[in-house]
């Protein structure tokens, strides 16, 4: 019983100290599972180690947005432009300049596709030799041979030939042989080469003018330069669909010229026939129409061709009748004749005794004849004209005082450009006002055309003065850009898209015009302008044999200049002509022997080419 006792006393002590526990209570078996739960908690370590990844995440975070931003919001308009670009180009395609058209619409200067032809004989596929055989056979002015030769040289990038027609670039094509390639150029082409180089000039390498009107009427000739933004694929080409219609088409606008071609080949062809016989330096022929000032003809010698510049001596590039200044000498007299007659120091039948000589201060003057013929007595005006006295000329203007003298040929635009639109107009030159009348000697060489220099262009304008009435007209070449496709417009404005404007002077009366000019009608009738009568036609004239001023203030000994101008028809004049020859060698040379016969061709090439009927 004890024992028994004692074992439930300590039954119950072991329930007091271990009490049951719940059915739903962890079993004593899970105690690891326990253990391990309350070791997986976070330490502080590790704590700290989550708050910075968290740290670095939302850094990231920030950063990105703040970069999203800046290229969205900020460079966004500037990172699509680059976008745009990368997928587009600019494509500026060739404009050509302008074509250059004579009066009858017969192009002077144009730009002519061409190609330049390149070889690689890396790349034949038939032997040299056969290559040679037929690309010498299509170009006709190398021999295969030689073309056999240049293939040995290298084996690639030899050119055969530059400036290829496309008919003769076709029949290459049609050969498709490897290791030839053509490639497409503009070029400047000038189909009359050098009957009117002096006119229309010439463009460089870069396509830009250098002479002529190529040069003075650049802005006119350049068309507008426009370039497309056109879309590409991602491997670079050109969409098809993007290239927009008319994307190469301009417009045909022509500059047409005062010239005629025709006129100018018959003039060229009678200045240098004759330059030739006289072995002369040189020569220019000119047409001008009085009644506008428009130049038919201007023809310089010796010239070049534009089509092969740079072959030629810079010299020859300028139009001498233009750019420089000679002392005209008696071709002048008509024009000093009519400043007398608007002053009223003379009348028409006035008379002057012409004893052949004169002294004027310490200096004596003669005529050019006064060795051989003496004294010419009592003269008309229009004797004088038909004599070339300048013995005659002096005491005529000597009526004047040289002040008077002075002004009226400072207001006939002595010290002036003529205008023309050219390059390198240049003004003459007048002494100035007390030089002129310090000395009386000024004034007696100035009324035979010496002492003073101008332009071969300014003496012709002073005469078509003469010609049309008193009126001092703008010499020009250009008469607007033309639309040959035009059709729609009025009688008054004709084909033309654009026309320029010249200025006029009156610089004398039309009384004393008409006068004058009857004068030098009886120049061509019974004096030294003989050689240029045409039967039939009433013609007006004045002959010049001029010296040569040199640089150094005195004359050239045995230089001279020898020269004509002619107006017709007289009864309506129309058209004024100025030949120059320029130091012609020989015996009997004078304006009369020389020029005049140059003259008369050139217009009896007019009379036929502008239909002038003979005079009633």
């Amino acid at each position: 019983m004890a024992t028994n006792s004692k074992i439930k006393g300590l039954s119950k002590k072991k329930n007091k100290l271990y009490p049951k526990k719940p059915s739903n209570s962890i079993p004593a078996n899970n105690s690891v599972f326990a253990l391990t739960t309350i070791s997986s908690l976070p330490t502080v370590r590790q704590k700290k180690r989550l708050l910075m990844l968290w740290g670095i995440m939302i850094a990231g975070i920030l950063i990105f947005g703040l970069r999203l931003y800046q290229l969205q919001i900020i460079k966004g308009p500037e990172l699509q432009k680059q976008a745009r670009q990368q997928q587009q180009v600019n494509l500026r395609p060739y404009i050509p300049r302008r074509s250059i058209i004579d009066s009858n619409n017969n192009v002077l200067a144009t730009d002519r596709l061409v190609y330049i032809l390149d070889v690689h004989p890396r790349y034949f596929k038939q032997t040299k030799k056969e290559v040679a055989s037929l690309l010498a056979g299509i170009l006709g002015n190398i021999p295969a041979e030689e073309l056999s030769d240049k293939f040995n040289q290298r084996d690639s990038g030899i050119r055969i030939a530059v400036n290829l027609t496309e008919p003769i670039a076709e029949q290459i094509k049609q050969l498709s042989l490897d290791g030839v390639d053509l490639t497409p150029r503009y070029v400047r082409f000038y189909p009359h080469e050098e009957i009117a180089a002096e006119v229309v000039g010439y463009v460089d390498t870069e396509h830009r003018g250098q002479a002529g009107l190529e040069l003075a009427k650049e802005e006119l000739l350049e068309r507008e330069e426009s370039s497309f933004k056109i879309r590409r694929s991602g491997n670079g080409m050109i969409m098809p669909a993007e290239v927009p219609d008319g994307l190469v088409q301009v417009e045909d606008l022509r500059l047409q010229i005062s010239l005629d071609l025709r006129l100018q080949r018959a003039a060229r062809s009678a200045l240098q026939a004759q330059m030739t016989r006289y072995n002369a330096k040189r020569g220019a022929a000119i047409v001008m129409d009085v009644t506008d000032g428009s130049l038919l003809a201007l023809v310089c010698e010796p010239t070049y061709n534009p089509n092969k510049y740079s072959e030629y001596d810079i010299e020859l590039f300028k139009n001498w009748a233009v750019t420089d200044i000679y002392e005209p000498g008696s071709t002048f007299k008509p024009i000093n004749v009519a400043i007398a007659l608007d002053a009223g120091i003379i009348e028409p039948n006035t008379t002057i005794y012409d004893p052949g000589k004169i002294e004027v201060d310490i200096w004596e003057i003669t005529n050019h004849d006064y060795h051989t013929e003496g004294g010419n007595g009592y003269l008309s005006i229009a004797e004088i004209l038909q004599k070339s006295s300048n013995v005659g000329m002096i005491k005529v203007m000597s009526r004047m005082d040289n002040l008077n003298f002075y002004l009226n040929l400072q207001k006939l635009g002595l010290r002036e450009k003529v205008g023309v639109d050219l390059p390198s107009d240049t003004p003459g030159y007048l002494k100035s006002q007390e030089e002129f009348t310090a000395l009386p000697i000024e004034a007696a060489t100035a009324s035979f055309g010496q002492g003073f220099s101008l332009t071969a262009l300014k003496l012709l304008q002073l005469h078509a003065a003469i010609a049309n009435g008193g009126k001092l007209v703008t010499p020009h070449l250009v008469k607007g850009l033309v639309d040959p496709a035009r059709t729609n417009f009025s009688e008054a404005e004709g084909r033309f898209h654009w026309q320029p404007t010249y200025t006029t002077k009156q610089v004398f009366s039309p009384e004393t015009s008409r006068l004058v000019l009857e004068m030098m009608e009886t120049v061509v009738e019974e004096g030294s302008g003989k050689s240029s009568h045409i039967p039939g036609y009433r013609i007006a004239g004045k002959t010049g044999t001029a010296q040569k001023a040199a640089s150094w203030g005195g004359y050239l000994e045995g230089a001279k200049i020898t020269s004509f101008v002619a107006i017709l028809p007289v009864e309506s004049p129309r058209y004024a002509v100025l030949v120059l020859i320029d130091e012609p060698r020989g015996q009997f040379t004078f304006g009369s022997t020389v020029a005049a016969p140059v003259a008369k061709e050139i217009m009896e090439a007019l009379i036929s080419l502008q239909g002038i009927p003979p005079s009633q």
